[in-house]
């Protein structure tokens, strides 16, 4: 098996597909062949899946072999109402033997598997799964990436226990952006005490390479 990681996050729009890219970029300049897969997509219209659309394009000029993909390899599910899964579904059970296909095919032309997930840990997907279950069900390391403005404390906490308490390999990432500038003296000296590495997307993106590869 490939080596997978699960990119998750503290909520919707907090940076996924861009720490994403970035990802597949770093790891694709140390001569890995890279593969990427958005296991659930929703508000697609038209067939116009966004973030899919951009890993698609992404992965594409860093893995030869991937050539020929389509966006409906990189999102194996669609759904047109921008809501968890569970709502935009209408409660249907999750295909987990299309997800499957679509990663056996995936890794078949890469050494390293990207998974980003769909909003945070806990958005439901159907009766009896939640976004976090797929990280083991899959057998993947996960990246947590959090916001760096007020709140981001409690924000990760919740997020990092809830992986502990599965027992889920992880490592943390801060997507500091333009807006944040407060975060180093609002938010940053409680992880700095408590020992929680301050990995930031832009910054640290070859660290945290390494630190997930060794999960």
């Amino acid at each position: 098996m490939r080596k997978r990681i699960f990119i998750t996050a503290t909520n919707t729009a907090i940076g996924k597909t861009y720490t994403t890219k970035l990802l597949l970029k770093e790891f694709a300049s140390r001569g890995i062949l890279v593969g990427v897969i958005k296991l659930i997509e929703t508000g697609v219209i038209d067939s116009h899946a966004c973030d899919g659309e951009a890993l698609l394009e992404c992965v594409k000029g860093l893995n030869p072999k991937l050539w020929a993909l389509e966006v409906e390899d990189i999102v194996p599910i669609t759904y047109e109402l921008a809501a968890a899964p569970f709502v935009a579904s209408n409660n249907r059970p999750l295909d987990f033997k299309k997800i499957q296909t679509k990663i056996e095919e995936m890794e078949a032309f890469c050494d390293l598997l990207l998974i980003e997930g769909a909003g945070g840990l806990y958005v439901p997907i159907d009766e009896k799964t939640m976004m976090i279950d797929l990280i083991s069900h899959f057998n993947a390391v996960a990246l947590l990436v959090t916001h760096c403005s007020l709140g981001c404390i409690n924000d990760t906490l919740l997020s990092k226990k809830a992986l502990e308490d599965r027992a889920i390999p992880h490592a943390i990432a801060f997507n500091c952006r333009k807006t944040d500038e407060d975060f180093a003296t609002v938010s940053q000296p409680y992880f700095l005490h408590t020992n929680i590495k301050v990995f930031k997307v832009d910054e640290d993106i070859d660290t945290l390479c390494d630190v997930l590869y060794n999960l």
